[in-house]
């Protein structure tokens, strides 16, 4: 029997050696190959790297709802400098400080003794309460969120100092709830430090005094602007800052279309002889020009013209006011607050402010809470090292009004509220506490309607009759805009 050809042989074995190294080929290579391919998609769609946490650094996704860790830097960078260079971005922060601070907070407490150690908190040369106030609203509307370190002497006076966002690394919560904050880890401060300085959460149940009387230093956080499940806020110029970059490129390109469009070339044409003689013709010229208003005499053999650039920009005005729009949509200022008259009109204009003044109300709602629970830590600790401190006494943060013209508002509402509601209740169709409520309600305030009536039945104030308040006159009240506009005769 013959032997089989080698040829049909060797054609064999590569087939089989091919499919061999194919197979090896890709289960060593494939896995590099796929984490690549990952790793080009990722840095191409923001959105999948935003959805990765700090914590999946640990293989662990905590908190899916928060920024990457790159992406939320890089806000908080873009943020900072925008306020730094953008006069827009500047005013959009500044103008929460100055409705939400206004002209200052004042603090009070019931108790008197811790009413005064309050004040001494607040006034101290260390703290200076009264102007870091501004430092710190301004920073929740750039940042998002705010750490406050607090620590305490052994006399129990407490310290507060601020710690910028950017410059924490890793909130460490509960494993089963991330509203239970335990730790926040700092960045490394060096290339040497493997781990940046780790800061407790302020916990009344676990605070206590050291050996040497003193108190740990530890940590607060407050943040504006947090999804539902998410550990971290959202600086107020996150949803701006693209829109606050373009209009600063677009006013850019306006300045220098208008420098430019006023420049212009002299083109002169002659016949020259040499290249020589035409450079020397145009030194001539060069040294001097002809100045504006000057008459120019040549011959026919020099012709002169002028070269100016058609730049011409069409609804350049309309592109200007439509990225404007957006910016004032994202913040929530009229265009008014930030020079741009929208309207001709006082109602427009005033009808535009309301919902911005609910936004800084709403604002002003959280940053007093947030000064009353770090006065609240200041006390718990002063309580240690003081027994005349009432640390159940209730402490009260005023700031001032959002707007002076909703005061007129409610004062009118309230006292045409009251005088209407006060025949009723003469007629015995309505309580006591529903005629305090109600007055209360129109002149916007929310208080204790049964606390209400028991500090008034022990004041002993005059029971006056009904017959002894003036019944006030009708005004009408504009249904857009909610302001009085006369008196109803």
């Amino acid at each position: 029997m013959p032997p089989k050809p080698r040829v049909h042989r060797i054609k064999t074995m590569s087939k089989t050696t091919g499919i061999f190294w194919k197979r090896w080929l890709n289960a060593v290579l494939q896995p590099e190959i796929d984490r690549r391919a990952s790793l080009r998609v990722r840095a191409v769609e923001d959105a999948a790297d935003r959805l990765i946490s700090a914590s999946s650094r640990n293989g662990r996704d905590t908190y899916p709802r928060d920024r990457g860790e790159h992406d939320r830097q890089r806000v908080l960078a873009d943020a900072l400098e925008a306020w730094r260079v953008n006069p827009l971005a500047r005013r959009i922060v500044e103008l929460t400080s100055q409705y939400v601070v206004g002209g200052g907070l004042s603090i009070e407490c019931e108790h008197s003794y811790t009413h005064q150690f309050l004040h001494e908190w607040w006034d101290h040369r260390l703290n200076r309460m009264p102007i870091r106030v501004f430092e710190w609203c301004e920073e929740l509307s750039r940042s998002g969120e705010i750490f406050v370190l607090l620590s305490t002497d052994a006399s129990g006076m407490s310290y507060v100092r601020a710690l910028p966002a950017a410059q924490v690394d890793v909130i460490e919560t509960a494993e089963n709830d991330i509203e239970q904050e335990r730790f926040i880890v700092e960045k490394p401060a060096g290339a040497a430090l493997y781990e940046g300085k780790r800061w407790r959460i302020y916990n009344e149940k676990e605070d206590m005094r050291l050996e040497d009387g003193s108190f740990e230093t530890t940590a607060l956080h407050y943040a504006v602007n947090r999804p539902v499940g998410a550990i971290h806020g959202e600086s107020d110029l996150a949803p701006l800052l693209r829109w606050l970059a373009r209009y600063a490129a677009w006013l850019e390109d306006r300045a220098r279309l208008n420098r430019f469009r006023n420049t212009f070339l002299f083109w002169v044409k002659a016949r020259f002889n040499s290249s020589d003689e035409r450079l020397r013709r145009q030194a001539e010229l060069n040294a001097n020009p002809p100045n504006p208003g000057s008459i120019l005499v040549t011959d026919e053999n020099e012709s002169w013209t002028v070269i100016s650039p058609n730049l011409a920009s069409f609804e350049a005005a309309e592109d200007g006011l439509a990225i404007k729009k957006m910016i004032s949509a994202g913040s929530g200022i009229p265009l008014h607050f930030i020079a741009e008259p929208e309207s001709a009109t006082r109602t427009t204009a005033e009808s535009a402010g309301g919902p911005t003044f609910r936004h800084y109300q709403q604002r002003q709602l959280y940053f007093l809470w947030m000064i009353s629970d770090i006065a609240r830590a200041v006390v718990r600790r002063r309580k240690m090292c003081d027994r005349a401190i009432n640390r159940k006494a209730e402490i009260k943060l005023h700031g001032s009004d959002i707007s002076a013209r909703d005061n007129a508002s409610l004062a009118t509402a309230a006292a045409t509220i009251i005088g209407s509601f006060l025949r009723l209740r003469q007629g015995k169709l309505i309580d006591d506490a529903e005629l305090l409520r109600l007055a209360y309600r129109f002149a916007g305030e929310v208080v204790d309607v049964e606390d209400m009536l028991r500090r008034g039945k022990s004041s002993g104030l005059l029971d006056l009759p009904v017959e002894a308040y003036p019944f006030p006159q009708k005004v009408k009240i504009d249904p857009i805009s909610g302001e009085p506009r006369g008196i109803d005769r």
